[in-house]
């Protein structure tokens, strides 16, 4: 089998079993091209999937590290490699995983950057009520913050999943895994207002989005571009330095649970995390965050401080 095939059918594989989404498939199949032109460029051109054996994989990881790819991008390649001639064995494509003995060089977990709870305050009091798309942005970000979603469950939320007599939104989640997410009596509030302020309002609507809470001006699903502009934009607007994105709202609605002692199994499941693992990170920003509050206020601290 050649590659074009065993990729095709490892996307068919990774769209209809695992249900990623595109942007993970290609991302995938970005990692196998890449191992494509390294062999191809070092005296393995015309080999297929089934020729492969670990010193390619490792001499192919080697040469990613030689040209300053970072430790936690090179991980995330042998994840996709990793995956795919898992695959490759699973369907008897292979016979034999050349993968097993690949490691990944080991990386921390990098702390995600997260917004105080007046930073956030400040970033929705900077929408322009006078603009005809404010009360829509500010239910958007109420949304995030209040649900911690991922943007793409955030542009994907329907009308109909909104079950407000009972405090909570459905979200389809990553793989399709549906969740339930308590709702915040602001961010009802901000969204009903938007239904009725702005959505209700529009001229007329996409058929294929009239289920889809969140709309531009045309009656058509915002985009993942459009919630990235939006916070920028208000960061910007209020002299915000720190990176900051959609997930930024994620990042800080676990993190702020977190530190209100909020249980991390609770916490996993409003997330979606198929790991606890995943979750524990924001144990590592509370612990931050306890060190900090220390540092600045416990006496003995301030002290040890002037003797530095």
């Amino acid at each position: 089998m050649n590659w074009e095939t065993a990729i095709q059918k490892f996307r068919e594989y990774l769209k209809l079993e695992k249900g990623l989404s595109q942007n993970s498939i290609d991302a995938y199949a970005n990692d196998i091209a890449k191992l494509i032109k390294y062999l191809e460029a070092n005296g393995a051109k015309g080999i297929g999937p089934k020729e492969v054996v670990y010193p390619h994989l490792r001499d192919f990881i080697a040469d990613l590290s030689e040209h300053g790819t970072s430790p936690r991008t090179q991980a995330r390649v042998i994840s996709g490699i990793k995956s795919f001639f898992k695959f490759l064995l699973k369907s008897a494509i292979i016979d034999n995983n050349p993968t097993s003995l690949l490691e990944a060089p080991k990386v921390g977990r990098k702390l995600p950057s997260i917004l105080s709870v007046q930073e956030i305050n400040s970033l929705i009091d900077a929408i322009d009520m006078n603009k005809p798309e404010a009360q829509r942005n500010r239910a958007i970000l109420e949304t995030l913050y209040s649900c911690g979603l991922r943007v793409s469950e955030l542009i994907n939320l329907k009308v109909s999943n909104l079950h407000f007599r009972m405090g909570f939104i459905k979200i389809d989640g990553k793989g399709n895994k549906e969740r339930l997410i308590p709702v915040s009596e602001n961010a009802k509030t901000e969204i009903k207002l938007y239904l009725k302020n702005y959505r209700a309002k529009l001229s007329s609507i996409d058929a294929k989005d009239e289920d889809v809470l969140f709309l531009n001006r045309r009656g058509q699903k915002l985009s993942r571009v459009m919630i990235f502009t939006i916070i920028k934009n208000l960061a910007h607007k209020i002299g915000l330095e720190k990176p900051i994105s959609p997930h930024t709202f994620r990042h800080s609605f676990a993190s702020h649970l977190v530190e209100g002692g909020a249980d991390l199994r609770a916490v996993q499941e409003m997330l979606g995390h198929e790991s606890i693992l995943t979750t524990e990170i924001y144990t590592h920003l509370d612990r931050d965050y306890l060190k900090d509050t220390i540092k600045h206020f416990h006496p003995r601290a301030k002290i040890e401080d002037q003797m530095e």
